[in-house]
């Protein structure tokens, strides 16, 4: 279902889709929609066979599949994605034993998160496991996906506090997103690219204000071309 789902909206969007696909981590969602919540190990497996699948399907005129998790028998997509080989594979996730094995395998871009020397060390974990499988770390886009909130001065920044959707205290939200001026926003921005980020996925948490999107894309987009 889920690659004809997939298939269907590259085909209508003009061959426009990024798909972007995790193994799921909050539980409550889970329990929300009446879904078990498995234990990681085999929620990165799931995620591994899906991947597996979704691509075959994609780019194969029939797929049969024999895995821990899912079977599939002749299972067949049409029409096929426009994009060739097939439509970008986004990865989110950042465990190290067993998540960014499966980015090394299957993904085209890989969205992790941590402070900058935690980034680092997350990409270089990544490029062990593309030298085990026989690949070029280079060939994945490595991003990532902060909560961005700005004004135009420090102190309005700190007088509006913590925006954190899960409480988090000001110091440490801020440390740990693109929080501040737009000079501190494009200086922490600078420093993920040095390390070889090469795309954000930033998250509002103002919104429907428009302060920070206004700023972000007048004073901070111009500097990063």
């Amino acid at each position: 279902m889920l690659a004809k789902i997939t298939s269907t909206i590259d085909v209508i969007s003009g061959g426009r889709l990024d798909w972007g696909i995790g193994a799921g981590w909050y539980e409550n969602e889970y329990k929300g929609y009446g879904f078990e919540f498995p234990k990681p190990k085999d929620r990165i497996g799931m995620l591994n066979e899906s991947v597996e699948i979704v691509r075959s399907m994609w780019t194969q005129t029939e797929t049969t599949y024999e895995g821990q998790y899912y079977r599939l028998s002749r299972a067949n997509c049409d029409p096929k994605p426009l994009q060739s080989p097939h439509p970008p594979i986004w990865i989110g996730g950042g465990g190290e034993q067993l998540t960014l094995r499966v980015v090394a395998k299957h993904a085209d871009y890989s969205n992790f998160g941590g402070l900058p020397d935690e980034w680092a060390h997350k990409r270089e974990i990544l490029k062990g496991h593309c030298a085990a499988v026989g690949r070029d770390e280079g060939t994945i886009g490595k991003t990532w996906s902060p909560e961005v909130f700005m004004r135009e001065t420090e102190a309005e920044v700190v007088a509006s506090g913590s925006r954190n959707l899960w409480g988090e205290p000001f110091e440490k939200w801020r440390e740990a997103n693109l929080v501040g001026t737009p000079e501190q926003v494009c200086e922490k921005i600078q420093r993920y690219v040095d390390l070889g980020c090469s795309g954000f996925i930033p998250w509002c948490p103002d919104y429907p204000n428009m302060e920070t999107m206004e700023l972000f894309a007048s004073h901070v987009m111009p500097n990063f071309g």
